[in-house]
């Protein structure tokens, strides 16, 4: 049966594709895979929130930079990050002036949570062969809800 990330018979895998698949590579433990589920929003949010404390623009141009890089692999995933990143954009500006303390604290409890699960999973984390991983962590949480969805990216 063919998976949602297979490419169909015959054809070459799409680039987002193949990332997914090395990207999971190293993270099929249920455990690990739970904690990405929380921890990859949350350090998406924090990081969202550390760079808006610096400049909201340092934020914005974070956030335009990556839809770039989504533009690049998918339709479905650009269109997906870019509402996610409004969400986000619009927690970061509600936390107001305790944005810096609340992302601090998120930014590293949460990569705390995720070195715990790749030490559950005994793989070390796919970012540290490329940095790009950064932002496939991301695509692999949303592929995993898409896939119960029936969505096809």
């Amino acid at each position: 049966m063919q998976t949602m990330t297979e490419p169909t018979a015959g054809a070459a895998p799409r680039r987002v594709d193949a990332l997914l698949a090395h990207y999971a590579e190293s993270h099929r433990n249920p455990g690990n895979e739970a904690i990405h589920c929380v921890a990859i929003p949350l350090i998406m949010l924090s990081l969202l929130g550390l760079l808006a404390a610096i400049h909201p623009w340092v934020a914005y141009a974070f956030v335009a930079a990556s839809l770039v890089y989504y533009a690049r692999l998918s339709l479905v995933f650009l269109l997906s990050m870019a509402v996610l990143s409004v969400i986000g954009l619009t927690l970061v500006h509600a936390m107001g002036r305790y944005v810096l303390p609340i992302s601090a604290v998120v930014f590293v409890l949460a990569w705390i949570a995720q070195f715990v699960g790749h030490k559950i999973e005994g793989r070390k984390p796919s970012f540290f062969e490329d940095l790009q991983y950064l932002w496939v962590g991301p695509l692999f949480v949303l592929a995993l809800l898409f896939r119960k969805l029936g969505i096809r990216w």
